[in-house]
């Protein structure tokens, strides 16, 4: 350790569509809804994460709600710049600094999918919002990491992260993935589809916010679970009348409106399924699959991936901050995740 390196400050990054983590030190010192407020006339910073999401699908036309990231890759360069910058700002408002700025170092992970082009666009925020080093880590990698799998053994294991903008499905063996796939389908979609439902069988309108409540509250990805969540009372305006109402949601319906993505998962999990060498099935079929990211705590989930493909499915004991955790460990132990670390 060097004299100054108390100078540097080497921060891990989970950005995520829908909540970005950062863990410091072993530590989660942020944990946030992926969202920006901003003023629409002057173009500043009203709110970050969960302020500006209170304030989400409630403002007048002052104010504007950013989501910076779409289906796991940034879609608006300056508002992410933006939010990464206040989250940052987040960490370091408890500690005074004493010899001014200091020197960040960061790790984020990108999905296994993403283009050259799309990897630039992070790197570029993260630089532009005070980061003097920036690493990549594939999300899959970091969440089997962050899972507690031996990645570097030669031994196949099979990590699913769903998050809220990408479901990534990996094959894993001596520190590299053998064979990938990354779909545009997951919590969002699963959010749209709700909304959609509402839409449809109700005749209710309902914000996004509110079918998000809803997922979490009564989601299922089977229509027969054990232990049923109690129905749920869902407010949003009557589209024949316009005006407000409440209706009472069951998790079957919910079960019934996830399945045509819930299908999209399970082809692409069977389409990796096919693309694994025959020594590495052989691993999976007697290790299972191991479910991370937000998405995989739908209710049921595990069990209809594993009546799918008939092998054991595990889910990771906090999947919301396996993918974080991971590249927490990824940079903590930066030699000997060297090669992992783009």
């Amino acid at each position: 350790m060097g004299l100054f390196s108390f100078l540097n400050q080497e921060i891990a990054i989970d950005l995520g569509t829908a909540n970005t983590l950062i863990i410091e030190n072993d530590k989660v010192v942020v944990d946030e809804p992926s969202i920006i407020a901003k003023n629409r006339t002057t173009g500043a910073v009203i709110a970050i994460g969960k302020r500006a999401m209170q304030m989400h699908g409630k403002t007048h036309e002052e104010i504007k709600t950013i989501r910076p990231l779409k289906d796991g890759v940034i879609a608006d360069f300056q508002a992410a710049e933006e939010m990464i910058r206040g989250f940052i700002k987040m960490i370091n408002e408890g500690k005074r600094k004493m010899f001014g700025p200091s020197n960040i170092r960061m790790v984020i992970c990108i999905p296994s999918g993403i283009t050259q082009v799309e990897m630039r666009a992070v790197k570029d925020s993260a630089e532009h919002a005070g980061a003097k080093e920036v690493r990549m880590i594939q999300e899959p990698m970091a969440a089997a990491i962050g899972i507690g799998i031996d990645v570097e053994e030669p031994q196949g294991n099979m990590v699913i992260d769903i998050g809220g903008g990408t479901s990534e499905i990996a094959v894993i063996a001596l520190g590299g993935i053998v064979c990938d796939k990354s779909i545009r389908v997951a919590g969002d979609e699963f959010t749209s589809d709700i909304e959609e439902y509402m839409r449809r069988q109700h005749n209710i309108l309902v914000g996004e916010r509110t079918a998000e409540r809803i997922k979490i509250a009564v989601g299922a990805a089977i229509p027969e679970l054990e232990d049923p969540p109690a129905n749920m009372a869902v407010h949003g305006r009557d589209l024949m009348t316009g005006i407000p109402k409440e209706i009472e949601v069951s998790y079957t319906e919910i079960a019934h409106c996830l399945d045509k993505s819930i299908s999209k998962i399970e082809a692409a999990i069977l389409s990796a399924l096919e693309m694994t060498p025959p020594e590495l099935s052989a691993d999976i079929y007697r290790t299972g699959i191991y479910l991370a990211g937000g998405g995989s705590m739908l209710r049921g989930l595990d069990k209809r991936i594993s009546q799918k493909t008939k092998l054991p499915v595990h889910v990771a004991d906090d999947p919301l901050k396996a993918v974080a955790r991971g590249t927490g460990i990824a940079l903590k132990n930066f030699d000997r995740f060297q090669f992992l670390i783009k």
